[in-house]
């Protein structure tokens, strides 16, 4: 998955990463207090926990940005029908009324 990223996407997931790492290490051994570094950074305490329990669980790569895709739409419209209907905005100029008696009809 990360190999289709470009090299800036990358750079960015791996900048937020560190910034929730920041956050992490902040309570371990700065302050002490979830609260207050969650204060200061500006997240959530939620957010805090989230991240930790990732943390705990897969390390540093648990800390990276996931996709929120779903893995499964059933009710996804499918690709072909997708090509006609912007097939037909750009040839034709059809609203959505116009769009939907043409894929009645056919």
């Amino acid at each position: 998955m990360t190999s289709t990223l470009s090299a800036s996407a990358q750079r960015a997931i791996e900048r937020r990463a560190n910034h929730k790492l920041a956050v992490l290490r902040h309570v371990e051994e700065v302050s002490g207090n979830i609260a207050a570094s969650c204060r200061y950074y500006g997240v959530s305490r939620q957010a805090y926990y989230h991240w930790l329990k990732r943390y705990e669980a897969e390390g540093f790569e648990g800390l990276k940005d996931r996709s929120s895709a779903p893995h499964h739409s059933p009710t996804a419209t499918d690709a072909e029908v997708i090509e006609k209907i912007l097939w037909l905005r750009q040839q034709y100029h059809f609203g959505p009324e116009k769009i939907t008696m043409y894929l009645k009809r056919y």
